[in-house]
């Protein structure tokens, strides 16, 4: 009876560990990508039961404990590169020259959420020079306009489908853009924000829709929505930042392919996950809050804020220019296999890179 068990939780851990190796873009295929460190947890837990449990006497034990194992190790790689053993992908900030440095935070506020207080006192505390926010309605921007007089530049798109955003800012915003990339009512923020030292940074704000049961069969609007915006952005002199929540998690293929396709850095790499949902599961976190940079900065902070009553940890992120230091760091680099998938995702859906607004320095 314990065999039959052990066998069938091996049997389990196997297809979740194999399933995201398919290309389908199906959700229930997609959905195995987020739960790597739980799968890595459970495999580890049952290596430890085969151990105590199984005769290691018999050949078929040893073969579970191997599938087991292997498992392990494969599930660790990924999630490996956002412990605190790993080495840094972005260097840490030695100083700035004053006004060379942009803190951001962005806050999936949850639509339903009513503690706007909560993320007010947050913000106000921590001073951002500019905020995003999620799932925001109509309800959520008067409460928040109260902050106008701190923040004097904005970007509003209130909506009641879970994908409104706004967009505060200490920091002029130039060229401002608010599209509809792949669905006509899923925006998104695009918009050179100026430094106080003169210095222009190209910013995107997305929240592209999930593959889930009750959002989209698959993952193709936010595959291909994610990866027009990566070929905007490649090779770009300009310094560039892309944040918010994108739905997919830091180590999946799709958010690998964004790296490698726009060049873009994570400073999480080395230094944590900063899981971001669920708020209230410690059990089923994940890191959907994203924030990713050019290689024009190095980073001066990253950290998880406090709940505020949300699905969603806000994260805030300071960043420094640093074009000299930057440039010594490098991210992941496509191959010709990477660029032809990025390709096939994008052709999925009728978008291009030239659909992305492209504020101008």
């Amino acid at each position: 009876m314990q065999f039959a068990i052990i066998a069938t939780s091996v049997a389990f851990l196997v297809i979740a560990t194999l399933m995201p190796l398919s290309h389908r873009a199906v959700w229930w295929i997609r959905d195995f990508d987020f739960p790597r460190l739980q799968l890595a947890v459970l495999a580890s837990g049952l290596l430890a039961v085969e151990l105590v449990f199984l005769d290691l006497s018999d050949i078929a034990s040893h073969g579970l404990i191997t599938v087991t194992a292997a498992c392990l190790l494969y599930q660790f790689w990924w999630i490996f590169p956002y412990t605190r053993v790993y080495r840094n992908e972005v260097k840490a900030s030695l100083g700035a020259q004053e006004g060379d440095t942009i803190r951001i935070m962005t806050a999936n506020v949850l639509t339903t959420n009513r503690n706007t207080d909560g993320l007010i006192a947050l913000i106000r505390k921590h001073e951002p020079h500019v905020f995003v926010t999620l799932e925001t309605d109509s309800w959520w921007q008067e409460r928040l306009d109260v902050l106008e007089g701190d923040y004097p530049f904005s970007m509003k798109c209130p909506l009641d489908n879970l994908y409104g955003m706004h967009v505060y800012s200490r920091l002029p915003l130039e060229d401002g853009a608010i599209q509809f990339l792949v669905e006509d009512d899923i925006p998104s923020m695009h918009a050179m924000a100026v430094l106080p030292s003169g210095r222009k940074v190209r910013m995107h704000f997305l929240h592209p829709a999930p593959p889930s049961p009750t959002e989209h069969d698959e993952s193709t609007e936010r595959d291909a929505e994610l990866l027009v915006v990566a070929k905007s952005v490649v090779g770009l002199d300009t310094p560039v930042i892309v944040a918010g929540d994108l739905n997919d998690v830091a180590w999946s293929t799709t958010t690998r392919l964004f790296r490698k396709i726009s060049g873009l850095l994570d400073p999480r790499i080395g230094r944590g996950m900063f899981n971001t949902f669920h708020a209230d599961y410690w059990f089923l976190r994940w890191p959907l809050d994203h924030l990713f940079h050019s290689q024009h900065f190095t980073l001066s902070f990253i950290t998880r804020l406090p709940s505020f009553g949300s699905d969603h940890f806000p994260v805030l992120v300071e960043l420094t220019y640093d074009r000299v230091r930057g440039a010594e760091q490098q991210g992941l680099v496509p191959d010709a296999d990477d660029k032809a998938l990025a390709e096939e995702k994008i052709a999925a859906e009728p978008v291009s890179e030239a659909d992305v607004h492209e504020p101008q320095a």
